[in-house]
C-alpha cells in the first residue's frame, strides 16, 4: 500500500513536471511571446501534452498571458496581487484566468495570431475528453485508487503552481530588474523557470529566463536540446532588456 501511495505520488509530481515544460515552452515562450519557434512535430507533441494535462486551450492561454503584460499590476491585469491580494490571486487563479479566457473577444482582440486549427476544432478544445483519458490511462496503470491518487496529485500541483506564478511572483522575491514582478528560486527550480518571473518582465522576448550564473532555467535547457536536434529556433541569443536594473537610471 505504502509502495502504491508512493508511486502514485511520484507520478503525479512527474506529470505536473511535464505539464510544466509544456507550458513555459510552449504556450509561453514560444506563442505569447514568439520569443522561440519550435517545429511543427515538436509542436505537436506539446499540444497533445497540454491537452492530455491541462486541458488548457493554447489561444486562450496565450491572450490572458498577452494581457496580463499590457496591463502588469494595472486595474486591467487579469490576475494581478497589487490589485486583488496575493492570497487571491493564489486561491482564484483559476476563476481568474477563465474570466478572461472565456471572453471571444478578448482572445480575438490578444490572441489575432493563433486562430483554431481543424485539429483544435475537431479535438484539442475538447478539455474534458483529453483530461478524462489522461485519468483513464493513468488507472490503467495503476489501478483506481493509484490512478486516482496521481491524477489528483498532478492537478493539485499544477494549479497551484501555476497561480504561484502570478501570486509569489508578483508579491515576495527579489527584483533585480525595475518592474513589479518578483525572482523566486524555489519556484523556479518547481516551474522549469517560471519563477524568473523578474527577469522575465525584463526581457519578456527572451527565451532564457535565468538571467543570473547561479540560476537554473530547465525550460531553456528543454530548448537548447531541442535546439541541438534542429526543432527549435531561438528569437534572440542575448536578452532584449525592456527594464533596466535596480539603479541603473539613477
Amino acid at each position: 500500500m505504502m509502495t502504491t501511495l508512493l508511486t502514485a505520488l511520484m507520478t503525479g509530481f512527474v506529470l505536473t513536471q511535464i505539464a510544466n515544460v509544456a507550458t513555459t515552452v510552449y504556450l509561453h515562450r514560444a506563442l505569447a511571446h514568439r520569443a522561440v519557434t519550435v517545429s511543427t512535430p515538436l509542436a505537436v507533441i506539446f499540444r497533445v501534452t497540454i491537452w492530455l494535462l491541462t486541458g488548457i486551450r493554447p489561444r486562450q492561454w496565450a491572450a490572458v498571458h498577452r494581457k496580463h503584460h499590457a496591463f502588469t499590476d494595472e486595474e486591467a491585469d487579469p490576475h494581478s496581487p497589487a490589485q486583488l491580494g496575493w492570497v487571491r490571486v493564489q486561491m482564484t487563479n483559476v476563476h481568474l484566468y477563465r474570466r478572461v479566457a472565456r471572453d471571444d473577444e478578448q482572445v480575438t482582440r490578444y490572441a489575432r495570431d493563433l486562430p483554431p486549427t481543424r485539429l483544435d476544432r475537431l479535438l484539442l478544445d475538447h478539455a474534458l475528453v483529453g483530461l478524462s483519458l489522461a485519468a483513464l490511462c493513468l488507472v490503467a496503470v495503476l489501478g483506481w485508487w493509484g490512478g486516482f491518487i496521481a491524477f489528483g496529485t498532478h492537478v493539485v500541483l499544477y494549479l497551484s503552481l501555476s497561480a504561484a506564478v502570478n501570486a509569489v511572483a508578483h508579491t515576495f522575491g527579489t527584483r533585480p530588474y525595475e518592474n513589479s514582478a518578483t525572482n523566486v528560486r524555489w519556484l523556479a527550480f518547481l516551474t522549469c523557470g517560471e519563477g524568473f518571473h523578474n527577469n522575465h518582465h525584463a526581457a519578456p522576448t527572451s527565451a532564457r529566463f535565468a538571467l543570473d550564473r547561479s540560476q537554473v532555467d530547465f525550460g531553456w535547457w528543454v530548448i537548447g536540446v531541442a535546439r541541438r536536434f534542429g526543432h527549435a529556433t531561438v528569437r534572440h541569443d542575448q536578452p532584449v532588456f525592456v527594464n533596466p536594473p535596480v539603479g541603473a537610471s539613477s
